[in-house]
Protein backbone atom coordinates (compact mmCIF):
# COMPACT_ATOMS: atom_id res chain seq x y z
CA UNK A 1 0.00 0.00 0.00
CA UNK A 2 1.68 3.41 -0.88
CA UNK A 3 1.75 5.40 2.51
CA UNK A 4 -0.37 8.80 3.27
CA UNK A 5 0.45 11.69 5.41
CA UNK A 6 -0.60 11.90 8.40
CA UNK A 7 -1.11 15.76 10.50
CA UNK A 8 -2.31 16.36 14.08
CA UNK A 9 -5.89 18.16 14.58
CA UNK A 10 -5.24 20.34 17.62
CA UNK A 11 -7.92 22.07 19.44
CA UNK A 12 -8.19 24.15 22.45
CA UNK A 13 -9.38 22.24 25.53
CA UNK A 14 -12.96 22.56 26.89
CA UNK A 15 -14.24 22.96 23.66
CA UNK A 16 -17.89 21.75 23.68
CA UNK A 17 -18.49 18.60 21.56
CA UNK A 18 -14.14 18.32 20.59
CA UNK A 19 -15.14 14.65 18.78
CA UNK A 20 -17.55 16.68 16.34
CA UNK A 21 -15.08 19.72 15.91
CA UNK A 22 -12.01 17.45 14.96
CA UNK A 23 -14.09 15.61 12.80
CA UNK A 24 -15.60 17.99 10.51
CA UNK A 25 -12.08 19.76 10.26
CA UNK A 26 -10.35 16.32 9.45
CA UNK A 27 -13.14 15.72 6.43
CA UNK A 28 -12.89 19.69 5.73
CA UNK A 29 -9.58 19.74 5.25
CA UNK A 30 -9.37 16.51 3.11
CA UNK A 31 -12.19 17.07 0.85
CA UNK A 32 -10.75 20.77 0.03
CA UNK A 33 -7.86 19.07 -0.70
CA UNK A 34 -8.75 16.44 -2.70
CA UNK A 35 -11.29 19.31 -5.09
CA UNK A 36 -8.06 21.24 -4.93
CA UNK A 37 -5.76 18.77 -6.32
CA UNK A 38 -8.52 18.14 -8.56
CA UNK A 39 -7.86 14.02 -7.55
CA UNK A 40 -9.52 11.41 -5.32
CA UNK A 41 -8.20 10.93 -1.89
CA UNK A 42 -8.89 8.47 1.43
CA UNK A 43 -9.12 9.45 4.40
CA UNK A 44 -9.58 9.10 7.90
CA UNK A 45 -9.84 10.86 11.31
CA UNK A 46 -8.78 9.37 14.35
CA UNK A 47 -9.16 10.02 17.97
CA UNK A 48 -6.15 8.65 19.95
CA UNK A 49 -6.25 7.61 23.29
CA UNK A 50 -3.61 7.96 25.23
CA UNK A 51 -2.66 7.54 28.80
CA UNK A 52 -5.67 9.29 30.15
CA UNK A 53 -5.87 11.95 27.95
CA UNK A 54 -6.16 11.48 23.56
CA UNK A 55 -5.77 14.05 20.30
CA UNK A 56 -6.78 14.03 16.99
CA UNK A 57 -5.28 12.66 13.90
CA UNK A 58 -5.85 12.90 9.89
CA UNK A 59 -4.69 10.32 7.85
CA UNK A 60 -4.91 10.82 3.99
CA UNK A 61 -3.72 8.69 1.19
CA UNK A 62 -3.69 8.45 -2.65
CA UNK A 63 -5.50 5.14 -3.42
CA UNK A 64 -3.39 4.59 -6.48
CA UNK A 65 0.14 6.33 -5.60
CA UNK A 66 2.69 7.85 -3.19
CA UNK A 67 2.07 12.04 -2.47
CA UNK A 68 4.21 14.44 -3.84
CA UNK A 69 6.11 16.43 -1.25
CA UNK A 70 4.18 19.16 -1.13
CA UNK A 71 0.76 17.34 -0.57
CA UNK A 72 1.39 17.97 3.50
CA UNK A 73 2.53 21.69 3.47
CA UNK A 74 -0.67 22.12 1.53
CA UNK A 75 -3.16 20.26 3.88
CA UNK A 76 -1.55 21.88 6.86
CA UNK A 77 -2.17 25.38 5.45
CA UNK A 78 -5.98 24.12 4.75
CA UNK A 79 -6.19 22.99 8.81
CA UNK A 80 -5.23 26.05 10.02
CA UNK A 81 -7.02 28.11 7.54
CA UNK A 82 -9.89 26.30 8.69
CA UNK A 83 -8.59 26.43 12.43
CA UNK A 84 -9.42 30.21 12.42
CA UNK A 85 -13.05 29.78 12.77
CA UNK A 86 -15.23 30.04 15.10
CA UNK A 87 -16.64 26.57 16.84
CA UNK A 88 -19.75 26.99 14.28
CA UNK A 89 -18.88 27.88 10.96
CA UNK A 90 -17.37 24.10 11.05
CA UNK A 91 -21.03 22.30 11.33
CA UNK A 92 -21.91 25.09 8.64
CA UNK A 93 -19.69 24.33 6.13
CA UNK A 94 -19.58 20.40 6.96
CA UNK A 95 -23.26 20.75 5.12
CA UNK A 96 -22.46 23.16 2.53
CA UNK A 97 -19.76 20.20 1.25
CA UNK A 98 -21.94 17.22 2.16
CA UNK A 99 -24.19 19.43 -0.35
CA UNK A 100 -21.60 19.64 -3.09
CA UNK A 101 -20.63 15.66 -2.91
CA UNK A 102 -18.42 15.30 0.71
CA UNK A 103 -18.89 11.96 2.11
CA UNK A 104 -17.97 12.34 5.67
CA UNK A 105 -15.85 9.28 7.59
CA UNK A 106 -16.50 9.00 10.84
CA UNK A 107 -13.94 9.31 13.84
CA UNK A 108 -12.61 6.26 14.90
CA UNK A 109 -10.74 5.85 18.29
CA UNK A 110 -7.64 4.13 18.00
CA UNK A 111 -5.17 3.16 20.99
CA UNK A 112 -1.91 5.12 20.52
CA UNK A 113 0.39 2.60 19.56
CA UNK A 114 -1.76 1.42 16.74
CA UNK A 115 -0.21 1.60 13.23
CA UNK A 116 -3.08 3.06 11.20
CA UNK A 117 -1.08 2.57 7.93
CA UNK A 118 -1.28 -1.50 8.29
CA UNK A 119 -4.77 -1.01 9.47
CA UNK A 120 -7.75 -3.19 8.13
CA UNK A 121 -9.63 0.51 7.19
CA UNK A 122 -7.73 0.56 4.22
CA UNK A 123 -9.03 -2.93 3.03
CA UNK A 124 -12.41 -1.76 3.53
CA UNK A 125 -12.06 1.29 1.63
CA UNK A 126 -10.72 -0.66 -0.99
Amino acid sequence: MARGVDVGIYLRPGLDDDNFIATALGNLAAYRLQQERNERLEWQVLRVQGTGRHHYRLVLRHPDRRLDLGFKSQLEGILSDLSNESVDQPRERLRAAEATGLKTTSMRTVPQEVDFWRDDFWNWLG
